[in-house]
């Protein structure tokens, strides 16, 4: 698994993007990701998933929402967590419908630009038209 990290162009929000196969491997790269949006004061995030695919099992995926990413030191559990992936990757439907149970706020697209609309809905800084990116 290979990432980036990076802030959006209008400073709105984090991009994670993400190749290879991910899931409860990325744990690392979230905490990184929320490292930076902590100190810059930012709380919404652009997972772009749209290279990467999600290997594990239910159990796992269940493990990593409830265990490994409610529990870890530094993560935003409060978040605005936009989660992109490519049309048809079912891979990850999933891992998100956990971490929405277990109370994050992720949702999952396959547009970018629907991905990027929710994450500067009601942004303070976010001008109509405006996507960033």
């Amino acid at each position: 698994m290979a990432f980036e990290i990076r802030v959006s162009d209008d400073g709105a929000y984090i991009i994670l993007k993400v190749t290879g196969t991910t899931g409860r491997t990325g744990l690392s790269q979230v905490v990184e990701a929320h490292a930076l949006g902590a100190k810059l004061g930012i709380r919404r995030y652009l997972v772009d998933l749209t290279e990467a695919t999600n290997p594990d099992s239910p159990l796992e995926s269940y493990e990593f929402a409830y265990r490994d990413f409610a529990t870890t030191p530094g993560i935003d559990l409060n978040a605005r967590v936009a989660a992109l992936v490519s049309p048809g990757d079912h891979s990850h439907d999933f891992l998100v419908t956990v971490f929405r149970n277990s109370g994050s706020g992720i949702t999952l697209f396959d547009d970018p630009e629907a991905a990027r609309q929710y994450l500067l809905a009601d942004h303070p800084t976010a001008r109509p038209g405006e996507s960033g990116g």
